[in-house]
């Protein structure tokens, strides 16, 4: 009885072997002191091994010497569950500022919620369970393809897209990797993880491209500007220049940093606002850029500004398209307008506020806008984005077939010799060359005295 004493929290005995003690409630603890060659100190190695005996005990303590002689870093990883993991993780991020915007918060938020709790069908006839109950320590990648496994049956069900189930495991990925860092874990609990299959969903088939024809346009703009004048001008600008509805939103007219230069007809793409009443300062991309504008373009603007700011706060306020209150329009305010519109003019499919941008590239690449151009204006930074937002036309691509085949059969080399054109002139030539100038039904803004029924 003489032998047990109380120390480090522990009632102990030593026994022959130096650095192990004896616990009286059963098994051994260790301790050592050891110069770590990463800081030249020393550091201490502690630990109680409740279900160790002597060798055991012995053998666990070597190898962490071991470790630190190697120079590894050697730390007891705490019990921390994924759930409360991954929330710190999103409150690092905000407080880092890497989640600049509301929606990329929010996206997180939305995300923890299947990943943490786990995700139901509509008629909570199945449930895949989350990961919020797992230790981050002992999250194996089987466990990863478990949970994947159950979403990829309720992606066949058709209750999620998968393209939605894969910006859930880039997040997933995110945390992983963050928690390999963290608490040094010999492998990411993603890895060998695939993405889910996007082969078989489309997006936009061709019945509903999410995109107007150079036909379809100024019949679109002519009914939206009769049903919707106040929508008129900020979708006008969208089809003409490709902008995001969320980086025309808080665009400034007026005030100390105005965004709209009026006199040199520039626009100033420096800001995007998604939810909340705090833009944040870059744009998507996180770049910032200029559009000089054609005078269509600002006589649009400025009809805009001067007939379609009704309510005293939208006049006070410094918003090029401002709410009926004075502060930002809500992400969805062209959804009503656009479907009203789309039903009116019999499109036969469901056009968003996105279709905007779609309808530009198109509508760029008639009118023969070199590429280059036209990504310095909408502001994709590579190509391939840019196609993404593209949709290639029956007759453009018959009349590309067609100048191959004139390489092939020599028709050009005998058109020039009989001294016909060499070339036919392409559908996009016989209009307009620039973008802006046939978007809407004529080249001038409407007329001040247009009704404002359902502004909203």
């Amino acid at each position: 009885m003489d032998k047990w004493k109380m120390q480090w929290n522990c009632l102990i005995a030593p026994t022959r072997v130096p650095g192990v003690w004896k616990r009286k409630g059963g098994g051994h603890l260790v301790r050592a002191r050891i110069v770590d060659p990463s800081t030249g100190r020393k550091r201490e190695i502690r630990k109680v091994l409740p279900e160790a005996d002597l060798a055991t005990a012995y053998q666990w303590l070597t190898d962490q010497r071991d470790l630190v002689r190697a120079g590894r870093v050697v730390a007891q990883l705490p019990k921390t569950r994924f759930a409360d993991f991954a929330l710190s993780v999103l409150e690092f991020k905000v407080e880092q500022g890497h989640l600049k915007s509301a929606k990329s918060v929010e996206r997180w938020k939305h995300t923890l919620e299947h990943l943490i709790g786990g995700t139901v069908t509509a008629d909570e006839a199945r449930h895949v369970p989350g990961l919020g109950d797992y230790f981050v320590d002992q999250i194996r990648p089987e466990h990863v393809e478990d949970w994947r496994a159950g979403i990829v049956g309720l992606i066949r069900a058709g209750e999620y897209s998968p393209n939605t189930a894969n910006g859930w495991l880039s997040i997933l990925r995110v945390i992983a990797q963050e928690a390999k860092r963290r608490f040094k874990l010999p492998e990411v609990f993603t890895d060998g993880v695939p993405d889910f299959d996007t082969s078989e969903h489309v997006t936009y088939p061709e019945e509903a491209p999410n995109s107007l024809t150079s036909e379809q346009v100024p019949r679109f703009l002519a009914v939206l500007r009769e049903l919707y004048p106040a929508h008129y001008a900020m979708t006008y600008l969208g089809l003409a220049t490709g902008l995001r509805p969320s980086s025309m939103r808080p665009l400034r007219r007026s005030g100390l940093t105005p965004d709209v230069l009026w006199e040199q007809r520039r626009l100033l793409v420096r800001r995007s606002q998604t939810i909340g009443e705090v833009p944040m300062n870059t744009t998507k991309q996180r770049t910032r850029y200029a559009i000089d504008l054609p005078e269509e373009v600002m006589a649009v603007l400025k009809w805009h500004a001067n007939t379609q700011l009704v309510t005293p706060q939208q006049a006070e306020s410094e918003l090029l398209f401002p709410a009926v209150t004075g502060g930002y329009r809500a992400p969805t305010v062209l959804n009503k307008p656009f479907a009203e519109v789309s039903d009116a003019i019999g499109l036969g499919y469901h056009f968003t506020q996105s279709g905007m941008r779609r309808t530009f590239n198109d509508l760029a690449r008639a009118a023969k806008v070199e590429a280059i151009v036209t990504r310095s204006i909408s502001g994709h930074l590579t190509e391939r984005m840019q196609h993404h937002y593209s949709t290639v036309r029956p007759d453009e691509q018959r009349e590309s077939i067609g100048r191959v085949v004139d390489l092939m059969t020599a028709r050009r080399s005998q058109k020039s010799a009989s001294g016909t054109p060499s070339e036919p002139a392409s559908s996009g030539e016989s209009g307009t060359h620039r973008v802006a100038s046939g978007t809407h039904g004529g080249t001038q803004p409407p007329a001040s005295g247009t009704q404002n029924e359902k502004a909203g």
